[in-house]
């Protein structure tokens, strides 16, 4: 019970329903991270992450962070 209260009402322990939702209906996992956190994208290409402990994005690695930012990490020459 308590935990369905949380993804009800508490967005920073890791995700609401409607994200769940979201996820389920539009999401493709991406990939997954050593931590266990799972990256998602949609059609649009609105991309996400699912924390797998509390909401804190210092637990992104680099390489996860770029791609969340859409940038590229590499140099060019």
């Amino acid at each position: 019970m308590l935990t369905l209260f949380k993804e009800l009402f508490i967005w920073w322990n890791r995700q609401t329903l409607g994200t769940r939702i979201h996820t389920i209906m539009f999401g493709k996992l991406v990939g997954k991270d050593k931590i266990g956190n799972k990256y998602f994208k949609d059609k649009n290409g609105k991309r996400w992450v699912i924390y797998s402990k509390g909401t804190e994005a210092t637990n992104i690695p680099l390489e996860w962070y770029s791609w969340m930012h859409y940038t590229n990490n590499k140099l060019e020459k």
